[in-house]
């Protein structure tokens, strides 16, 4: 293995593939939700239920067990929840969907924060080692992340498309048509999404999503190297109440940090993105013109994009800078919007139901790589809690995004996300201008395994220098 990539390139691909494995169930489970799930608009307040519990979540669990069992475990224990959310889809009620819901909810922010905060130790080590910049391999590893994550929407809607295809009774009445598009409401969209596949094929399909998920745990359970394996032992040994208090106020302690109250914006826009693509372009424009049986075909176009982009924006971020990626997605969004506004869909049209979403995965390629990297580099000595915040405040924008998605019509759920987008590009910025003026110093090898330095101040020179020759071996 040495011979053709370093220890920590491979530990950036098993936890690459490990979520690739997870979200091609979960990825593929949430674009059918709104239309799958229709009723009383089950589907949709059940992603609501999500976020809503990975906003409690991020408030006190990712620094909690992150420090106490370390990134490895905290994502192979997380990756647990996701799979439950299979499980209460097989019978889908109230009871099993909101009670799933609320399980994955709790272990999504410890599993995306425990990801981050590896990927930013292992840039950090990697570029000490190397004599290189940590930031730039910082952004390259979530670039690699999320060309093989992303492409999980290829594989989860392909599943789902070709087992939904075998249903031929699957057919769009010509006269729904007129309900389509941005003049869907609430009270016009029901009879256009009266056509479902087989019950099951749908089982047939989540028997499938299981079986990958249970894949996920097991692969990043045996092949990821535990790194901070020995700052969580040290830490279950050293601290007591004092140190569950300052780890439990840790995420809220970071919102002192006015780049982080500036961040808000842009980090609750990629909650209001991704929800819109996956809830009302997915329900009001692919199932109520093509059918439900389309939908999986059209994301894979999404998920190809978005892979592809991610790997390519990872490294060309280092040659442009973020400001250029950002502004670039913020563009093709704001075109995708107005396209959406005016646009009236017809099965006869079948090349533009995948263009949006191809437009939309390059942007959001832009929002996931570069606002992780973001957050890696501006705050790399409390990666835990701000990594915390990052989930909390997207799940914020992807809760209100589904919470009002029963209640009012497209075209104002696309006006307000324009203006999400008009305020995310004025603090973000602003946060770059403050950056320049005043660069946040560079990561250097003694910070590399320092903790929150509230938390873990008593760890001496001494247990630095021993994990810091135990993880070169």
């Amino acid at each position: 293995m040495k011979k053709f990539m370093s220890r920590t390139s491979k530990n950036v691909l098993v936890v690459s593939f490990g979520f690739l494995l997870l979200f091609t169930a979960y990825g593929g489970l949430q674009s059918l939700q709104s239309s799958l799930n229709a009723e009383d608009g089950m589907g949709v307040i059940s992603l609501s239920v999500i976020y809503g519990a990975i906003i409690l979540s991020s408030m006190f669990l990712p620094p909690i067990m992150i420090k106490n069992l370390g990134c490895k475990w905290t994502i192979v224990l997380s990756m647990g929840c996701y799979v439950a959310y299979s499980f209460g889809n097989l019978a889908p009620g109230w009871p099993s969907l909101m009670t799933t819901s609320a399980i994955l909810g709790m272990g999504g922010s410890p599993l995306w924060s425990a990801k981050c905060t590896y990927l930013t130790i292992s840039g950090n080590r990697r570029g000490q080692k190397i004599n290189k910049k940590g930031q730039d391999l910082i952004n390259q590893y979530f670039g690699i992340f999320f060309f093989i994550f992303q492409s999980s929407a290829v594989w989860g809607n392909l599943m789902s498309s070709l087992i939904f295809g075998q249903d031929t009774s699957i057919e769009v009445p010509e006269e729904n048509l007129q309900f389509c598009g941005a003049t869907s409401c609430v009270d016009n969209f029901t009879v256009a999404n009266s056509t479902l596949p087989a019950r099951h094929l749908v089982n047939t399909l989540l028997g499938c999503y299981i079986g990958v998920g249970v894949l996920a745990i097991i692969f990043v359970a045996v092949f990821l190297d535990n790194i901070d394996r020995d700052l969580a032992r040290e830490f279950r040994k050293t601290k007591g109440d004092e140190s569950f208090c300052s780890t439990f106020l840790a995420t809220f302690k970071l919102l002192r940090d006015p780049r982080l109250l500036l961040l808000i914006p842009l980090t609750m826009y990629s909650g209001f993105e991704q929800s819109f693509l996956s809830g009302e372009y997915t329900k009001n424009y692919v199932t109520c013109a093509l059918g439900i049986h389309y939908v999986g075909f059209v994301m894979i176009c999404f998920g190809a994009t978005n892979s592809l982009c991610s790997f390519a924006f990872g490294r060309l971020a280092q040659y442009t800078g973020r400001i250029a990626l950002f502004s670039l997605a913020a563009v093709t969004n704001l075109g995708c919007f107005l396209g959406l506004l005016y646009w009236e869909p017809h099965p006869d049209q079948l090349g533009v139901f995948f263009v949006f979403p191809a437009l939309w995965g390059m942007a959001d390629a832009v929002w996931q790589t570069q606002t992780n990297a973001l957050y890696g580099i501006l705050f790399a000595e409390h990666k835990e809690a701000a990594f915390a915040n990052y989930r909390m405040w997207e799940s914020l924008g992807f809760v209100i995004a589904f919470a009002y998605s029963t209640f009012i019509c497209l075209s104002t759920k696309i006006y307000i996300a324009l203006a999400v987008l008009a305020l995310t590009m004025v603090t973000y910025l602003y946060v770059e201008y403050n950056e320049y003026k005043h660069p946040t110093p560079p990561v250097t090898i003694d910070d590399l395994h320092k903790p929150e330095k509230a938390d873990l101040k008593e760890l001496n020179d001494k247990d630095d220098k021993d994990i810091i020759s135990q993880t070169k071996m």
